[in-house]
């Protein structure tokens, strides 16, 4: 589970150009943006995702809430980063959630960070003329991306295998 901001200050990937020709495109320097929580579970690629305003232990806590009540009959383990969101006083969590910390500055350990690479290459060198219209372009990608597209993202060997020793896959 992680946040990730989306925005209107548009994503610059590498494009294939001749030699020594720099790509063109359009840039949008309008910093307005929103975030989009997620979660995925990496054996078999089922998503949850909830789009917020802010970033905060309030937002971060509607998410929880509303994971939980999608998967009430399930026990969901969290891995998570130690964003301040995360760790909020007073954080009220769902008694079928149980949130797991990585070690700090390892973004590489959680697995829905390749799924948002992903979604935000299918964005790049994209124009949008609002932020609702870049929210509507990231939903539509969200609903669209297959469980097989994000199982092959987010299964990580490591975790995999984890998963099975733990008699979880």
């Amino acid at each position: 589970m992680d946040e990730s901001r989306f925005g209107l200050k548009g994503v610059r990937r590498r494009k294939i150009t001749l030699r020594g020709v720099k790509p063109i495109g359009q840039y949008c320097w309008r910093f307005e943006y929103f975030y989009a929580y997620g979660a995925v579970e990496p054996t078999t690629g089922e998503s949850y995702y909830w789009i917020f305003n802010t970033l905060d232990g309030k937002c971060f806590e509607g998410y929880l809430q509303k994971l939980s009540e999608a998967y009430a009959e399930s026990f969901l383990v969290l891995l998570l980063d130690n964003s301040g969101c995360h760790k909020a006083k007073g954080l009220q969590i769902p008694e079928n959630i149980f949130l797991l910390f990585q070690p700090a500055y390892s973004p590489e350990l959680n697995p829905i960070e390749r799924v948002w690479e992903y979604l935000k290459s299918k964005l790049s060198w994209k124009m949008f003329k609002d932020l609702k219209e870049l929210e509507d372009k990231v939903c539509e990608l969200m609903v669209n991306t297959t469980n097989e597209v994000i199982a092959s993202l987010s299964g990580y060997p490591w975790i995999l295998d984890s998963l099975k020793r733990a008699g979880i896959s």
